[in-house]
């Protein structure tokens, strides 16, 4: 068969594949594949034009069946499933679940949709606008076809909000609300924005008292003759606004019910003298005094006397609820049966068992292609002093194995134990004013972890910290540790990791291995501050960002006068001074539904002085490896130019480090079909050192940096199950920093025929989770 028949018998297939789903459609049915929407406008730029055909297009039902290259795979499934003969069974799951039935000519309503594209379009302004329907057919396949003649658009002249001198206290008020307003001289007119104006007087006359308000008191009467297609909005009350609407409204009591039951409720409400404590401008009903009242007056926004705000109303829930002691958090409010045009206020608050314990299993992967699992246990205390403090107590234990690449068998054990507790407020000697929604928090922290790296080494890891997390707003956290301790010293170390150290000795003696297993005292604070906004799923653009800084051993060697010559020790160990920061930036833009381009820049520094003259081992920078360059095996790019003697030996992998690191990703991806997602991506980076080392030739950072990143590129797939993604990816090298000048791009060497070229350079990565 030569290439050019095979290239029409395969057309050929493709098309009897697609002509199939006609075959199983009833008698006199036709097959619905889509509507088409072209809107008649000479005035509207072309790009416009588009961009309101393609919103048009959206309103359109039914939806066809859906398409993939041009196929419909799931229509296909759902009729060579056939009529299974009972609800159970292979082909019953194939046809409802895999497949899906035909959308049918018969089922479109070409009238009413053209009157919801009417109506769309004169929402937007253009009034007057035309529309017809019409249908073609060809194959058993038929089109909806709508035309759309759009008059020019109106846009707004001015826009009037009724409240004068004579006018009424809350007209007077939203008449003082226009600064702000969406409505706006020379935009088209638009029902959205209007609706959106509403919304948004309406949550600022919460804010100033007016409880009972909502926006269908507020009316946006819209006069159309002015001409020149321009319209006058006048915003006011309506008359029929009832008064209590237009009454500003102030708090009185505050009523908690801090263990209430949803099934005995009137029981929990039964108050006696003895079991009602009052705080304050708080009356709380605890009978077994679970907790203490002071709690209540740091969360709660609300006391006696203010006047009602939706924002504090609603500050005072998400703080309840961000506690995290309350399982059900129940918010009333009623009017005062002493104090005219007050309310008073009802918290039913159901509490989490005050203790639990849960066990995990979890699955984990790393940039060094280890896979694994790890068992945690977790005792909780989550009210331990009576003021919401958690108690959080776990052991874990772990084995993580590495599926390709080098190290094979030099399986990672883990074993260890955390203890910490968590205060929800600042513990400070200075007051710390917060009143945001969420609640900041207060945490120390005490670790311990054995590692065994079976044939190598093991090491013991100490670790403790006293610092604080908060929250300005959902977007934003930051955390900062005034005391972060590391300590790690090993337990044993292997005869075979000591040939290794001394195989990968330099002229001056020194092994990049040795650093692995030495002992390391680290001590000072760290802070971080992090945004995101992907949480947005329908933003086309949205961002994460994480900076770090790390300063550590910076009084103790002031005052202990350090110098790398003569090092300050601690407890008969040398402290680490070094200063580090690191920033994470990603991009990820929405180019569908089911698709999205993701981006990723690191860039991080490291400055070891003092008494360090090189950073320790677990705060250097590493790059490579499945969460890296995808090319590469983890850890074994650089520094710079630089590598490694045991770099392809079948034993384990040096570790390059270095202090400086710059790393860009790029990956394309979209959704396959059900739970499969497919990925295209290019990474490109690499790591060098402040310093020149001789035996470390090209591995200092320089002006030539942007010619000294390794570049790699893949093809990979995702198996979303939403609790759990397996990524299976596929990479090969672009660009080999470590090649002479000149000869470092290899793309022209990519054959992946050869069956040398792919042992030498295809990558195979699994790992659990998306890289970023």
């Amino acid at each position: 068969m030569n290439n050019k028949f095979k290239y029409y018998f395969i057309i050929a297939l493709l098309f009897a594949y697609g002509c199939s789903n006609t075959k199983y459609l009833p008698e006199g049915e036709m097959l619905y594949v889509g509507g088409e929407v072209t809107v008649k406008d000479t005035v509207m730029k072309r790009k416009d034009r588009k961009a309101m055909e393609d919103e048009l297009e959206d309103l359109l039902r039914p939806k066809p069946n859906r398409t993939f290259l041009g196929l419909r795979p799931k229509l296909w499934f759902y009729n060579i499933a056939g009529e299974p003969k009972k609800e159970k069974g292979f082909r019953h799951w194939l046809r409802t679940k895999v497949g899906e039935p035909p959308v049918l000519f018969s089922q479109v309503d070409l009238d009413y949709n053209a009157d919801i594209l009417l109506n769309y379009s004169e929402n937007k302004g253009y009034f007057k606008t035309r529309t017809s329907a019409d249908s073609t057919s060809s194959h058993k396949r038929a089109k909806a076809l709508y035309t759309v003649t759009p008059r020019q658009q109106y846009t707004i002249r001015k826009v009037i909000y009724a409240g004068d001198s004579t006018a009424s206290e809350i007209d007077s008020t939203v008449a003082h609300l226009k600064r702000r307003s969406r409505l706006k001289k020379g935009r088209p007119y638009n029902l959205e924005v209007i609706k959106n104006e509403r919304e948004r007087i309406d949550n600022r006359l919460k804010n100033k008292g007016y409880y009972y308000f909502n926006p269908d008191y507020i009316l946006v009467q819209v006069d159309s003759t002015v001409g020149d297609h321009q319209v006058d909005l006048i915003v006011k009350i309506k008359d029929e606004t009832p008064e209590r609407a237009k009454k500003v409204y102030t708090i009185d009591d505050i009523y908690v019910y801090p263990n209430y039951s949803l099934s005995t409720a009137k029981d929990t409400l039964i108050t006696s003298q003895d079991s009602v404590t009052r705080y304050k401008d708080f009356i709380i009903t605890d009978p077994e005094h679970t907790f203490r009242p002071l709690i209540f007056d740091r969360t709660l926004f609300f006391h006696k006397g203010d006047k009602y705000s939706r924002r504090d109303h609603n500050l005072s829930l998400n703080r309840l609820v961000n506690l995290g002691t309350f399982k059900f958090v129940k918010n009333q409010f009623r009017l005062s049966d002493s104090v005219p045009n007050a309310l008073d206020v009802y918290y039913y608050l159901t509490p989490l068992p005050r203790k639990s314990i849960r066990i995990e299993v979890l699955g984990k992967t790393n940039s060094a292609n280890y896979n694994g699992s790890e068992v945690n246990v977790n005792w909780s205390n989550r009210n331990s002093f009576r003021a919401a403090e958690l108690v959080n107590l776990s052991v874990f234990g772990g084995l993580e194995v590495q599926v390709s690449g080098q190290n094979k068998g030099f399986n990672v054990y883990r074993v260890g134990g955390e203890a910490s507790i968590t205060w929800p407020r600042f513990i400070s000697p200075i007051h710390i004013a917060d009143s945001s929604a969420y609640v900041p928090k207060t945490r120390a922290l005490i670790n311990y972890e054995y590692q065994n790296r079976a044939k190598l080494y093991s090491l013991n890891s100490f670790k403790a910290n006293f610092g604080y997390l908060w929250k300005n707003n959902r977007y934003t956290e930051q955390e900062l540790l005034v005391t972060n301790i590391n300590f790690v010293s090993p337990a044993s170390v292997t005869d075979l990791y000591r040939q290794q150290i001394d195989e990968s000795r330099d002229k001056e003696g020194v092994s990049p291995l040795e650093k692995v297993i030495e002992k390391q005292l680290i001590f000072g604070p760290t802070y971080s501050f992090t945004y995101t906004n992907t949480m947005q799923k329908r933003k086309k653009h949205t961002f994460y960002y994480k900076g770090s800084f790390d300063l550590a051993g910076t009084m103790a060697g002031l005052l202990s006068g350090a110098s790398k010559d003569d090092p300050s020790k601690v407890f008969g160990i040398a402290f680490s001074q070094f200063a580090k920061m690191e920033h994470d930036f990603r991009h990820y833009l929405r180019l569908g539904k089911n698709s999205q381009l993701a981006s990723r820049i690191i860039a991080g520094v490291g400055l070891p002085y003092g008494n360090s003259s090189e950073l320790p081992f677990i705060r250097q920078f590493f790059i490579g490896g499945t969460n890296s360059i995808r090319a590469f095996r983890a850890r074994s790019i650089g520094p710079g130019t630089y590598r490694s003697k045991n770099i392809d030996t079948d034993n384990f992998l040096p570790d390059e480090s270095g202090d400086l690191k710059l790393e860009m990703n790029t990956e394309y991806r979209a959704k396959l079909f059900s739970v499969i997602h497919g990925a295209l991506f290019v990474d490109a980076g690499n790591i060098w050192l402040w310093n020149k080392n001789e035996n470390k030739p090209g591995s200092q950072f320089s002006s030539k940096f942007m010619s000294e990143l390794a570049v790699g590129t893949g093809a990979g797939l995702r198996v979303d199950l939403s609790i759990l993604v397996l990524r299976l990816d596929m990479a090969w090298p672009l660009r080999k920093p470590y090649l002479p000048e000149g000869e470092r791009w290899v793309i022209d060497d990519i054959d992946f025929g050869s069956k040398n070229w792919r042992k030498e350079n295809l990558v195979f990565n699994l790992a659990i989770g998306y890289p970023f």
